[in-house]
C-alpha cells in the first residue's frame, strides 16, 4: 500500500492552454501499469473553467466542494454542487469548472486508451460558459 501523504502532494497550476482563470491541481497520481487509471483534486477559482475536451475512456467527477457547470457539446448546461458525482460519457466533447460567484473542488478520475485519458480542445469562449 502507497499512501500520498497531503504534505507530500505536488500542488501546480492547470496549464494556461487547457484552462480559463485560477485552476490548482493537487494529488496528481498514476496506477502502475496494467492499471490505466489517473486522478487528481482540482480547484476552481470562481469563474474558471477547463477547455472543451474529451476522454476516451470517460471520466469520474466527484464533487467535495461549491458549485460548478458542465456542458456537452450541443446539450444545455447543467448545474452541480458538493456532494454530486458526475459519469462524463467517453468521447463526448465537453467542459467543466466553477460557477462565477463560486468555487468548486472536484476529484477527478479517467482512464487511459492507447496511452491517453484526455483530448484537449479549444477554450470555452465567454458567450459559451455564460449561455448567451
Amino acid at each position: 500500500m502507497k499512501v500520498m501523504r497531503l504534505k507530500d502532494q505536488e500542488t501546480m497550476q492547470g496549464p494556461k492552454e487547457n484552462f480559463t482563470g485560477e485552476v490548482t491541481v493537487q494529488g496528481y497520481f498514476q496506477h502502475e501499469a496494467p492499471s490505466t487509471v489517473s486522478g487528481a483534486r482540482v480547484t476552481f477559482a470562481p469563474g474558471a473553467r477547463t477547455a472543451w475536451h474529451r476522454h476516451p475512456c470517460g471520466q469520474t467527477l466527484i464533487v467535495t466542494d461549491g458549485i460548478g457547470w458542465t456542458q456537452i457539446e450541443g446539450e444545455d448546461k447543467i448545474e452541480f454542487h458538493t456532494g454530486d458525482i458526475m459519469l462524463c460519457p467517453k468521447d463526448k466533447k465537453h467542459w467543466h469548472g466553477a460557477t462565477p460567484n463560486s468555487s468548486m473542488t472536484h476529484i477527478a478520475l479517467q482512464e487511459s486508451k492507447d496511452g491517453k485519458a484526455v483530448e484537449w480542445l479549444e477554450k470555452v469562449t465567454d458567450e459559451e460558459y455564460y449561455g448567451k
